[in-house]
């Protein structure tokens, strides 16, 4: 395959407001959504929490660590507009998934619901729990291109047997960049007797309809560290108050063993579950003040913002490589994902064994020949490639045309 020359002109400039964030000026940074990117303000108030800590450990674990955790609830319930009593702290999506499963009893022959949108490591975390109580697994199939929420919300619903226990639902699919209709799924699910546990990993700071004092799901679990901008590792687990009782961590601690007269069991054992830099949990409210400080408006300007950002990119892609967008403008918040043009079987074949750091040979190229980062992936099974682009307050629209020009050229070399 011809190699397409080191792009050697100057890099499109970010935002104004990238100057907030401690990004690599060589890299054009189009993934917010794999791992976030947290602004420099957030840091130093990490970094002071840390200094607190490691200051008097002992003081800071013993007499600090549940009133500065309760401080961090208040803020992440206001956000989020649930009771701060509500939430309890994990250090991603993942584990907040994990624990739910954890805790799950089931009978032989039951079933777990998922779509095939779900992030790989839920997915694993299902199937696990799946095995052990001799349940199954049911993948409902939501159509990509999709025509509108109708399709996803009748795929899931379709699949639903008298013995789904627990629907687990991305609120924002990863691979996809779907914004899922969970405000009709999940009272339906709960009326037919099913369980919802919804994967909020992208949802908090990107979907301004995010109330789950109104959603009142039995589980929900979202990072923070990712359009929230907090440290990385700071998330949450949404348990609903009647299923709190005897509901626990994946590790027990002394708390367990040692109730703390006044204190709810359930914020006493997840507050404290070992010896952990709990630094960016306790940074989640520097977070939320620091990024609505950024623009006028808040976070609902912060949010609209990225939104529109994210569907300009998304028409230049498209534009560029003679697609059409795969989703409705109501299904997207700040990350869109474009399906590639295809390539013959044979040919698709020889691309796909390309030796790869990433999930495709194309995110290396674009890279290390154009200075992009950008995910580019496929569902399970699927003979598809995607690429998701992300919009956050520090990306421009200059950024997305140099992408658009850069993935013509790459593809064009990946016919010849």
């Amino acid at each position: 395959m011809p190699s397409v020359a080191p792009t050697a002109s100057p890099l499109p400039a970010p935002s104004p407001l990238a100057a907030h964030w401690d990004l690599d000026p060589s890299i054009v940074f189009l993934n917010h959504g794999s791992f976030g990117a947290c602004p420099r303000a957030v840091l130093a108030a990490q970094s002071r929490l840390r200094a607190e800590m490691e200051r008097e450990p002992v003081a800071f674990f013993v007499e600090r660590l549940f009133s500065l955790m309760d401080t961090m609830r208040e803020a992440l319930g206001r956000f989020l507009h649930c009771p701060a009593t509500d939430l309890a702290p994990v250090p991603n999506a993942t584990t907040g998934v994990a624990t739910v499963f954890d805790n799950l009893r089931l009978d032989p022959g039951d079933e777990i619901l998922f779509t095939e949108h779900e992030y790989e490591a839920c997915r694993n975390s299902a199937k696990r729990c799946a095995a052990r109580w001799g349940a199954s697994v049911i993948v409902a199939p939501i159509p990509f291109p999709i025509a509108s929420p109708d399709a996803a919300f009748d795929a899931v619903l379709t699949q639903v047997t008298p013995r789904t226990r627990l629907a687990m639902i991305s609120h924002v699919t990863s691979p996809t960049g779907l914004v899922l209709p969970v405000e009709r799924l999940v009272p339906e699910l709960e009326r037919r007797g099913v369980r919802t546990l919804i994967d909020g990993a992208h949802a908090p700071g990107m979907v301004p309809t995010l109330d789950l004092s109104t959603l009142r799901p039995s589980y929900y679990t979202a990072n923070c560290h990712k359009w929230v901008c907090s440290p990385k590792g700071s998330a949450f687990l949404y348990v609903r108050p009647d299923l709190q009782a005897g509901f626990r961590p994946l590790a027990l601690s002394n708390n367990a063993e040692r109730p703390v007269p006044g204190r709810p069991q359930f914020l006493t054992e997840f507050d404290y579950v070992g010896t952990q830099d709990v630094t960016p949990l306790l940074a989640i409210p520097d977070a939320i003040r620091e990024v609505a400080a950024l623009v006028p408006g808040g976070w609902p300007e912060v949010m609209r913002r990225n939104h529109d950002l994210c569907l300009v990119g998304r028409r230049l892609l498209c534009d560029a490589i003679g697609m059409e967008p795969p989703a409705p403008e109501s299904m997207i918040g700040s990350i869109a994902t474009m399906v590639l043009p295809p390539h013959p079987p044979e040919m698709r074949q020889r691309l796909a064994a390309r030796p790869t750091r990433y999930h495709d040979a194309l995110q290396d190229a674009l890279i290390a020949r154009h200075r992009v980062q950008v995910p580019v992936w496929g569902l399970a099974g699927k003979p598809d490639r995607f690429l998701r682009i992300s919009a956050q307050l520090y990306n421009s629209i200059d950024q997305y045309a140099h992408l658009a020009t850069a993935l013509k050229a790459e593809l064009a070399a990946e016919r010849t």
